[in-house]
């Protein structure tokens, strides 16, 4: 076994992954970094189709500290993305303490307080910390419906190109940024393309005034003012879900994550995409809807989602709720543990680069605080009344908020910690006394 008690290891090399490894560099924190894959990018690398582009801007994903190139489009591709990273990891020297092809299999806490941690290869190794940054867009949910289609099904994480539906009559499953997208090439490339809702989505335009609409000063206003004055754009710009066939929003905007596409109302408008309902079952090619329709497919592609998991901690370490709400303090520690730092499970409304660097710089001050401590970190903050995520999303402009505040209030657990160790210590009972009863047969000498 391999003893590295002195580091931290920092699990995937994604967008997370990069910043914590550069934040940890500057903090002059002793790390390693493993990596599945056999470079750089996570979802970036492996998971995405070749068409795709981002929807949140350049500037609401790009890292505060490493601008993209100025000659990018403002909505870049997955393949200016990509390169985006690795030009990352390249300008901060990040590529030669990382081991790709290196996929993590479990994760145990040791009474020690330590780590253990075992690869794919079967190496065994002993860390004093982790940092898990396997990313959230991997492990595919797919719908439960009656019945079995026997035609292509899919989920959108193995779409790779138009190819896979050119010709075909094709069905997307889904109402997010990926089915807008798979739903809108297929309505280019196949004979038939149809789009089944279970409920009604917002559909949000990319630009507003010929700018990213994510930059827009809107977003910097109370949440209750956003939503009325984006109900009001919408309506202008769009119009009435119901006449593109659409069923209206059951919901507020930002109470579920928004769909920036208004590619897929256009094809809508030009018979291209045909709406349909939420699916009843499956009986081989033909599908079956709730609103007692039917037709048959070719492929079905599943846009649903995926779930938060981490299949190398112990089951049950990380409580999941929804699927995908990781209730975890200051959304990154448990308060059972010391020196596990479970990072970028929740989704922010647009590009997360800009908390990406400020909040790789308070994980890297939350390690340094939790060295000085006995009691782990996330305990400290429990008992300091911090709270549970009550939703995935992140408002990324309160969370800047936030980070800025924590920079200077964090120092303060040191003192919370402190006060709430002789606490403990006084709540604890004393161990029952030890009783001696004679014995007759005992020889003393």
């Amino acid at each position: 076994m391999q003893d590295r008690r002195d580091a931290m290891l920092i699990i995937g090399a994604g967008p997370c992954g990069l910043a914590h490894a550069k934040a940890l560099t500057e903090a002059r924190i002793a790390y390693e970094q493993v990596e599945a894959d056999a470079d750089v990018g996570g979802n970036w690398y492996h998971g995405v189709y070749r068409t795709v582009h981002i929807i949140s801007s350049r500037k609401t994903t790009e890292f505060t500290d490493y601008p993209m190139p100025a000659d990018y489009p403002d909505f870049p591709s997955a393949q200016q993305i990509l390169d985006y990273m690795r030009a990352y990891a390249k300008h901060f020297n990040l590529y030669p303490k990382i081991e790709f092809n290196s996929k993590v299999t479990m994760v145990r806490p040791r009474e020690d307080e330590l780590w253990d941690v075992e690869l794919s290869s079967g190496e065994r190794r002993v860390y004093k910390g982790v940092l898990v940054c396997n990313g959230h867009h991997w492990h595919k949910r797919f719908p439960h419906y009656d019945g079995e289609f026997t035609g292509e099904l899919m989920h959108s994480k193995d779409y790779k190109g138009p190819e896979q539906l050119a010709d075909k009559r094709v069905l997307v499953i889904g109402g997010g940024n990926s089915a807008c997208d798979v739903v809108s090439e297929a309505a280019r490339v196949s004979t038939e393309a149809h789009l089944s809702l279970r409920r009604g989505y917002w559909f949000m335009p990319k630009t507003l005034l010929g700018k990213p609409i994510v930059e827009s000063p809107v977003l910097y206003l109370p949440v209750s003012v956003q939503r009325l004055i984006l109900r009001v754009l919408v309506r202008l710009v769009v119009g009435r879900y119901e006449d593109y066939g659409l069923p209206r929003p059951d919901h507020k905007i930002f109470e579920h994550h928004p769909t920036i596409s208004t590619e897929v109302l256009h094809y809508l408008k030009h018979g291209r995409i045909k709406p349909r309902p939420d699916v009843a079952r499956f009986e081989g090619h033909r599908v079956h809807f709730v609103d007692g329709t039917s037709s048959e497919f070719d492929a079905v592609v599943c846009a649903t989602g995926f779930y938060v998991s981490f299949p190398f901690l112990p089951e049950g370490m990380v409580t999941v709720k929804n699927d995908n709400l990781a209730m975890l303090y200051g959304s990154c520690v448990l308060p059972e543990y010391k020196h596990l730092y479970v990072i970028g499970t929740r989704q922010t409304r647009y590009g997360i680069g800009p908390l990406l660097t400020p909040g790789s710089k308070l994980i890297a001050k939350m390690i340094e605080l939790q060295n000085q401590m006995e009691l782990p970190i996330g305990l400290v903050m429990k008992a300091s009344g911090a709270k549970l995520p009550n939703t995935h999303l992140v408002d990324p402009i309160k969370a800047l908020r936030q980070m800025r505040m924590a920079k200077y209030t964090m120092p303060l657990l040191l003192g919370r910690e402190r006060r709430l160790r002789k606490k403990l210590k006084r709540e604890r009972p004393a161990p029952p006394e030890l009783t001696i009863q004679s014995n007759p047969d005992l020889q003393v000498y």
